[in-house]
């Protein structure tokens, strides 16, 4: 199987890994709220924000992915692309 690779700008890899940092410490914060024995509902909600947060940057991969990997394989007439994305998405749900 081919191994895909994206070249990614500094400043775009900047921006996820920065995000990435944020989501990380916001599961280690639940992670220590946790052991402090906080209280559910607290802790429920901070699990509903790191999801959030999530889902939130696995949208913007996902815009990106379109805007480029995939319009560029379309570009080069590689129509394989579309059975990728109709598999991608049925992941995603």
């Amino acid at each position: 199987m081919e191994e895909k690779t994206k070249y990614r700008s500094k400043e775009e890899k900047e921006k996820l890994i920065n995000r990435l940092s944020r989501i990380e410490g916001q599961i280690r914060g639940i992670k220590q709220m946790i052991i402090e024995d906080r209280y559910c509902d607290d802790v429920l909600i901070q699990i509903s924000a790191s999801m959030k947060s999530l889902k939130s940057l696995g949208n913007e991969m996902l815009k990106n992915h379109l805007a480029t990997c995939v319009v560029e394989k379309i570009k080069q007439e590689d129509d394989r692309v579309i059975d990728e994305v109709i598999d991608l998405f049925s992941r995603l749900n």
